[in-house]
């Protein structure tokens, strides 16, 4: 166990706030999202340190994922605390409708935003709080600060492991419930921590990006589960230029090199799909590089009616880029100061207001794709 236990980790060079929510007083009960890996462990025994009255949750999204709830046996096992197991499959093929019907569209979904939503700040927290808990913890590296009465959610300390962008579509409501450790530490701070705790996880991989892909092996997962995505189409250039054949529109993605089994003497690029015609269209790098975009399913963190500038990033582990955001009746404009590339409808766009040396996550949208 880790009760009585003292561990101070610095904070991450260049992070002078003070605020980050999860070193206030709290006197709730809170349930920890427990995978099993190094980031959530770690988040378990730093409240658990601190004195919180702790329970730990095991979430089942797919067959997949059961492997885990060993892992996250034996860290609350080791932590000396309950852990609840929730079996959520049910409720997640949800998202594998979704992760099929976008790519039937010829759109790329981006699963693990909705599963925030939906699962893990939806259907988790509702969970927790029919158990009693006030609060709900998890290892994503974002944090949390209030800020004049409000509670806002921003960039982690370390960039190169920040996961706001992923947390866009949460319900602001949830804000004021949650509880970020991760977002004050470095990666590496993090397994140091994991291994004076002794919590046997500071050497465990990182999870791979979709939870329910084994081997990343997406298109696999497709064929099985809809497999009227296979059906054989044209692959033309922007004139319209037959230039080969391809097996299905789910294999492609904007901005996608690789695998086109075309040779056109100098790098093309997937600039277009169209699902209706079945349709993969390649162009050169220039036909890539846009300046708008349209985003619509907008999700206001901060509320905004008027035009604003922001940092805005279109994909996970995109830095971001500067643009004029423009809200609308049924979504938002976005005007990068210079084209940006590779815009991909079914992607999402999360825009980032500067606070000094902090960046604000304001809302995100589901990009319909190039305004211009």
């Amino acid at each position: 166990m880790v009760s009585g236990r003292k561990l101070v980790a610095a904070k991450a060079p260049g992070d002078t706030r003070d605020g980050n929510l999860w070193r206030r007083a709290v006197t709730g009960k809170v349930f920890i999202a427990l995978s099993g890996g190094v980031d959530s462990s770690t988040t378990a025994a730093l409240l658990i340190e601190a004195g919180l009255a702790c329970e730990g949750v095991f979430i089942i999204t797919s067959d997949q994922n059961r492997h885990a709830e060993k892992d996250a046996e034996e860290v609350a096992k080791r932590l000396g605390i309950r852990l609840h197991v929730l079996d959520l499959r049910g409720e997640f093929e949800r998202i594998l409708d979704y992760f099929c019907g976008e790519y039937k569209r010829g759109r790329t979904p981006n699963p693990c935003v909705l599963c925030n939503r939906w699962i893990k700040f939806g259907r988790l927290w509702d969970f927790a709080r029919e158990n009693g808990a006030e609060f709900l913890a998890t290892g994503h590296y974002a944090r949390l600060v209030k800020q004049n009465g409000q509670v806002g959610l921003y960039e982690a300390a370390d960039d190169t492991k920040d996961q706001s962008y992923a947390l866009s579509m949460i319900d602001k409501n949830v804000l004021p419930h949650l509880i970020l450790p991760m977002g004050d530490y470095l990666k590496k701070q993090t397994r140091e921590m994991a291994t004076k705790f002794g919590l046997g996880t500071e050497s465990k991989a990182e999870s791979q990006e979709i939870c329910f892909i084994p081997d990343e092996n997406y298109a696999s997962v497709l064929e099985q589960r809809c497999p009227d995505v296979v059906r054989k189409g044209k692959i033309v250039d922007s004139s319209g230029k037959l230039l080969g054949e391809h097996n299905g529109i789910h294999k492609f993605t904007i901005g996608q090199r690789r695998g086109l089994r075309v040779a056109m003497g100098r790098p093309y690029y997937v600039v277009k799909i169209d699902a209706e015609s079945n349709t993969v269209i390649l162009g050169p790098k220039e036909e890539l590089m846009h300046k708008q975009l349209w985003a619509t399913d907008v999700n206001w963190l901060m509320p905004q009616t008027l035009p604003f500038h922001a940092k805005v990033k279109i994909r996970y582990n995109d830095k971001g880029a500067s643009a004029k955001v423009t809200p609308q009746d049924k979504g938002v404009l976005v005007e990068f100061d210079e084209p940006n590339r590779a815009i991909t409808p079914g992607q999402l766009a999360a825009f980032y207001v500067e606070e000094g040396d902090d960046a604000r996550l304001v809302g995100g949208g589901w990009i319909d794709g190039a305004a211009d």
